[in-house]
């Protein structure tokens, strides 16, 4: 359909899992796409290499740590000159709970998920804002959150903390840059099949259990969450700002059944 002919994207954790079905499914739809990893340099080059397979556009690979600062302003400038501006951004690159207790944490190790699920999307947005206003045309920021923005778990406080700045981030920044022309939202899946919940996927046992929680009684797959990417990405979600997009199969609305 080529709904997203003549415009880039950058996608933060796009080798494996989500950020890699956000990054084909733009491909798809004309989209030049900037494929960032961090570690998972053979993951990177898979998606592009797929994501080629499926556009006519352009697309590229990167190596970006979104919890440095630094890192992000040289990148980005790099891509903005490359690709002759960025016009969509999805921040998507994070870290999982650590399943520790607040009162055994390390505080190397709440500052590890807050600085890269948190100050990512942080450092990542401000610069795309910055951007677009200085070529005064409107963008598109999509963060992949979290159930866990409004459900939380004992041991994920780093996690759950993290998921739930983003949703106020993204509340505050849409407030912010909407005389602009630049929409910012959340999706946030609940238990989809990725390399985070990769004992679902190894241990059916494991899977058909946590299942059982989901009203629709499975989990999701990340190409779902790509066609909802790709609706907010879209022109056809022009008018569509400030709002968490929940996609979990029913799970938040079930949590409360039996108390």
């Amino acid at each position: 359909m080529g709904l997203l002919e003549n415009k880039t994207a950058l996608i933060t954790g796009a080798d494996s899992g989500i950020g890699r079905a956000i990054a084909i499914e733009f491909a798809k739809e004309g989209a030049n796409v900037v494929v960032c990893f961090y570690s998972d340099e053979k993951g990177g080059n898979e998606t592009l290499d797929t994501v080629k397979s499926h556009s006519t556009g352009k697309a590229t690979l990167i190596q970006l740590d979104v919890s440095d600062e630094g890192a992000i302003e040289q990148n980005f400038e790099q891509i903005i000159k490359d690709f002759s501006g960025i016009d969509i951004l999805v921040n998507n690159s994070g870290v999982n709970g650590s399943g520790i207790p607040v009162d055994e944490m390390e505080t190397e190790t709440f500052d590890k998920t807050i600085k890269t699920n948190l100050y990512g999307t942080f450092f990542c947005s401000r610069k795309f804002v910055q951007h677009r206003k200085a070529v005064g045309i409107p963008g598109k920021i999509i963060n992949i959150s979290s159930v866990h923005e409004e459900v939380n778990s004992p041991g994920n406080a780093d996690y759950n903390a993290s998921k739930a700045g983003i949703q106020n981030l993204m509340r505050t920044l849409a407030l912010e840059v909407a005389p602009f022309g630049i929409n910012v939202n959340n999706i946030a899946p609940g238990m989809i099949l990725t390399p985070m919940n990769q004992e679902a996927i190894d241990d059916p046992a494991k899977r058909k259990e946590a299942e059982k929680h989901i009203p629709m009684a499975r989990a999701g797959r990340p190409e779902e969450i790509a066609y909802l990417a790709l609706f907010l990405a879209s022109p056809q979600a022009d008018y569509v700002t400030g709002s968490t997009y929940v996609m979990d199969g029913g799970l938040m609305i079930n949590l409360g059944q039996g108390a």
